[in-house]
């Protein structure tokens, strides 16, 4: 019993894999062939299933990739389509931001049209035809003003954008654009009226942005001349600068004087302020008054420091009143303020032509003659087109005829005078005579010199084939004139009419007392010449020249030692001025130091090759040396240069004393 109770809770063991195949193969083949069809049936069905999610992946893969695709295209159009939107938004900006700033600095004139009656109208003069016939005018007065000043300077400045406005109906980009240049721009705007008179005539009013303006009447057949008259008004009140200079182009100069002094005056901008000195100045040239012009001077560049053109007056006024020191300082600063670039206040071609002049003005300055003759033959090459600078540059020509005789090439100055071109007008051909007779004076020709006091008959003479006479002569005639004219009288034996007459000179003018000093010393007055040369001195620390003339007198007076002390610095002012350096070699051949002067001699013909002078002193000395054969070739070179009457006459008497 406990066998079977045991047998009975024993759990079911599963059949093995031998056994349940027993079981097959006990049970009917038909049973095992069904059951392995169904096998094959569900494998087969598997496969298809398989088969068909494989096909359904590719398909969604395919679907997934074009989907894809298609949100790129559509990202890269969406992209494209907003970037064309910002092109377009960049280029309303920029177009409006150019409009804006286009408008903002336009200072141009606008000319309207005019109002005029309608019969006139029906003949063809419409209210735009008269706009344009003034315009035209406005152009043709803008063409005739010729002026280094550049357009930027001008305080209101239309320049040349001159137009006439034609007035659109309705609303267009046009009509937008030029309400935009009204609102912010700075447009100088005529408008104006053509009407009938009581009497029968016409009257013509322009008014300008807003002025009460001008009424010019007249009949109508004379309708030419009122606009003239109403484009002279206009040019006035607009540009008055301009208007000056165009009037002083057409000789009017009490107009001209009126117009700038209105313009220098309180109210105005300082620019225009500045300038307007600038145009008294020339004014004050032309009439004689030196110290007024350079008074002009110092006002413009009081109110623009760094007004280059202010000190290039100076140094042309200060030259003509012999103002040496003065000269060459104002020369320095606008050489300084030229140099730059940025300067605006010149046109960029005027401004290249009077920096090469004032280059050239210092080395003659300070006595580089060789340096300045270079300087200032390329300054008159330089192109400055139908510029008022060409009178500048026919000057630097002129004074080439100065670089050579202070070379004391007399003969080649002399050529170079009487080949310059024909003077243009009244101041070049004053220019002319006096450049006659500052060489006369270099070159020793005392009797020429003599008509320096009636300088303002020769002028008169040299001027009358181009243009009235101005009083510009009594210039040259109160100051250097008179200087010369002194010391020719007291190189020709007339002492006592040379001292009254040099004591008619002022003493600010450096030469005229220098000349003075001169005369002294032919009269022997060593006291009173170096008092002269002292004063000169101390007013022109950069100056050679009347330590050169102080030099000269000592060595007359047998001050060997205190000549060579004036060489010395009249050398270390101007070391390329040959003439100190000549004299202390003389002053050394005095001292029996000819082996020393040989330096000097060599040293000033780097600076003046073709000195005759320089040449026979240079002989001396090799012949005190005892080089007979290098001292004659010295006298052959001197024979074939220019000569003085006093140098022949000197260096004939020496050869008769040393064979």
């Amino acid at each position: 019993m406990a066998e079977e109770t045991d047998s009975a809770r024993a759990p079911q063991r599963p059949l093995s894999d031998a056994a349940a195949f027993s079981a097959l193969g006990a049970a009917s083949r038909n049973e095992a062939d069904a059951y392995l069809r169904k096998q094959r049936e569900l494998a087969d069905e598997q496969i298809a299933l398989a088969r068909l999610q494989a096909e359904e992946l590719r398909r969604e893969d395919g679907l997934r990739h074009w989907s894809l695709r298609v949100h790129h295209i559509s990202d890269v159009m969406k992209l494209s389509f907003e970037f064309a939107i910002a092109v377009l938004l960049l280029g309303v900006v920029i177009l409006v931001g150019s409009a804006v700033w286009s408008a903002a600095h336009d200072n141009g004139l606008v000319i309207e049209a005019f109002e005029v009656p309608p019969d006139m109208v029906q003949r063809g003069m419409s209210g735009q035809v008269v706009a344009s016939q003034l315009l035209d005018r406005l152009i043709a007065m803008q063409r005739e003003t010729i002026s280094s000043r550049p357009a930027q300077s001008y305080a209101n400045n239309w320049g040349n954008d001159i137009k006439v406005q034609i007035p659109d109906t309705g609303v267009s980009i046009g009509e937008f654009n030029r309400y935009l240049h009204a609102w912010l721009g700075h447009q100088t705007r005529i408008s104006g009226e053509v009407y009938r008179t009581a009497d029968g005539g016409i009257a013509v009013t322009a008014r300008t942005s807003g002025d009460s303006g001008a009424t010019v009447a007249g009949r109508e057949v004379n309708i030419d001349s009122l606009m003239q008259q109403i484009a002279l008004r206009i040019y006035k009140a607009t540009q008055p600068y301009r208007y000056a200079i165009y009037e002083a182009e057409h000789g009017d100069t009490p107009e001209l004087v009126s117009t700038l002094k209105n313009l220098s005056g309180a109210g105005h901008a300082p620019r225009d302020r500045a300038w307007a000195y600038i145009g008294l100045s020339v004014v004050d040239r032309v009439g004689g008054d030196i110290s007024k012009s350079i008074d002009d001077d110092r006002k413009a560049f009081a109110i623009l420091p760094n007004l280059a053109v202010g000190y290039d007056d100076l140094d042309i006024d200060s030259d003509t009143a012999g103002h040496e020191e003065e000269s060459l300082s104002a020369a320095r600063a606008a050489v300084r303020l030229m140099d730059d670039t940025r300067d605006v206040e010149e046109l960029p071609e005027a401004r290249a032509a009077d920096l090469a002049v004032e280059k050239a003005n210092i080395e003659f300055g300070v006595g580089d003659f060789g340096g300045a003759r270079l300087a200032y033959e390329s300054a008159a090459r330089t192109d400055v087109g139908d510029l008022g600078v060409k009178d500048r540059l026919g000057s630097g020509l002129q004074i080439t005829v100065f670089c050579l005789a202070g070379l004391h090439e007399v003969a080649a100055a002399r050529d170079r005078l009487m080949r310059l071109p024909p003077p243009v007008d009244p101041a070049a051909a004053y220019e002319r005579v006096v450049a006659g007779i500052e060489l006369a004076y270099e070159s020793g020709d005392w009797q020429a010199v003599f008509s320096a006091p009636n300088l303002d008959a020769a002028f008169a003479h040299a001027a009358g084939a181009v243009g009235p006479v101005e009083h510009v002569p009594s210039i040259f005639n109160a100051r250097q004139g008179r200087a010369y004219t002194a010391y020719a009288l007291a190189m020709t034996g007339k002492l006592p009419q040379a001292q009254v007459l040099i004591g008619r000179t002022p003493l600010d003018c450096d030469e005229c007392v220098r000349i003075r000093g001169k005369i002294a010393a032919l009269a022997r007055d060593w006291n009173v010449a170096a008092r002269w040369f002292a004063i000169v001195s101390s007013r022109s620390p950069d100056i050679p020249f009347a330590d050169t003339d102080w030099g000269a007198m000592l060595l007359v007076k047998g001050d060997f030692e205190g000549a060579i002390a004036k060489f010395k610095i009249a050398n270390q002012k101007g070391p390329h001025f040959a003439d100190p350096l000549e004299m202390w070699g003389e002053a050394l051949i005095a001292k029996n130091r000819s082996d020393l002067a040989l330096a000097k001699f060599e040293e000033a013909d780097k600076n003046a090759p073709n000195w005759g002078r320089l040449h026979l002193k240079w002989g001396e000395a090799l012949f005190y040396m005892g080089k007979p054969e290098e001292s004659k070739r010295q006298f052959a070179i001197a024979a074939n240069l220019d000569l003085s009457p006093a140098d022949k006459a000197s260096f004939a008497s020496w050869m008769k004393a040393h064979g």
